[in-house]
């Protein structure tokens, strides 16, 4: 990359970057890696990452905001760290076989690509509009903050506008689903049913989808839940999920020391309760969200 490339240029570069696909599963390995160095390079100069501590801090933040893996932690984070030099953007100091853990456990250090980084040192801002749109493109709203903040970057900058023009491909959002899925459920959380309002609006009540807009989820009445602020946050994080009845399960992954967050664990087994006419998520959906989003295991009902 020449060192005058556009801003433009620049997150086009780190913003289009090959998912490796199987059945379908979401793959944010490679984003949470980038992500992960320009975390470094914000708060070091530099985005030299070792594979001694890219070992543990990748595979930690694959586990919690990746799908839960069929491979081990060491292995899942293998992979990015080997692969994504196929990219173009990221590079290691001596050649090793991809995906093999034995050769990078020998000092093997790895780094974005050296104009790349360049440019990110040189313009901050484009650091910025990076990282933003990288978690923009794969995780909610709900989830985006906790990923920034677990990389080292200011989720404030999730506020910033974004460099060039939104591409004619991009989905856009209804802008009706929101208030109609929250109307379907009877304006409660339809885990909870906790009801808030202020005046003739609700307050803290979300739409919710259940299979991802940013991952192909339509703006369907059944791919959406009305959900309590607390309660949409863990659903996206993976804490709360649904069984092939349709009841709500929490991860073992949850945990929780007072009576008001071990309430949570109340909603183990409850079902869902739709007002009559509403449908329940379709299968296909909370299907995906079980295999793509839920984390590990459901405690005992």
């Amino acid at each position: 990359m020449s060192p005058n490339a556009s801003d433009a240029q620049v997150l086009e570069r780190l913003s289009s970057l090959r998912q490796h696909q199987q059945d379908g599963r979401r793959s944010p390995h490679k984003p949470l890696l980038v992500l992960l160095a320009l975390g470094r390079l914000a708060a070091t100069g530099t985005s030299s990452l070792p594979w001694s501590e890219a070992e543990e801090k990748l595979a930690d933040l694959i586990e919690e905001f990746g799908p839960t893996s069929r491979t081990g932690r060491t292995q899942s984070a293998a992979y990015p760290f080997t692969r994504l030099r196929a990219d173009g953007v990221w590079t290691l100091d001596r050649d090793v076989p991809m995906d093999n853990v034995g050769p990078l456990r020998e000092g093997v250090t790895g780094r974005l690509e050296a104009s790349l980084e360049t440019a990110l040192k040189d313009r901050p801002e484009v650091l910025d509009a990076v990282a933003r749109s990288l978690v923009e493109s794969h995780f909610p709203g709900t989830v985006a903050p906790d990923v920034l903040v677990s990389v080292g970057l200011d989720p404030d900058l999730l506020e910033g506008r974004s460099i060039g023009n939104r591409s004619p491909e991009q989905r856009r959002r209804s802008g009706a689903w929101p208030a109609a899925v929250i109307a379907a459920w009877d304006r409660q959380c339809a885990f909870c049913g906790f009801d808030g309002a202020a005046g003739g609006g609700v307050v803290g009540i979300e739409a919710a989808h259940v299979r991802w807009f940013k991952l192909g989820g339509p703006d369907d009445l059944d791919n959406g839940l009305a959900l309590c602020s607390l309660h949409h946050k863990l659903f996206d994080r993976g804490m709360l999920g649904l069984d092939d009845d349709f009841a709500v399960v929490v991860s073992q992954r949850f945990s929780a020391r007072t009576s008001q967050g071990r309430a949570v664990y109340d909603l183990n087994g409850q079902p869902l309760r739709p007002r009559p006419g509403t449908p329940l998520p379709a299968e296909r959906h909370v299907m995906w969200h079980r295999e793509q989003v839920f984390q590990g295991t459901a405690i005992a009902g």
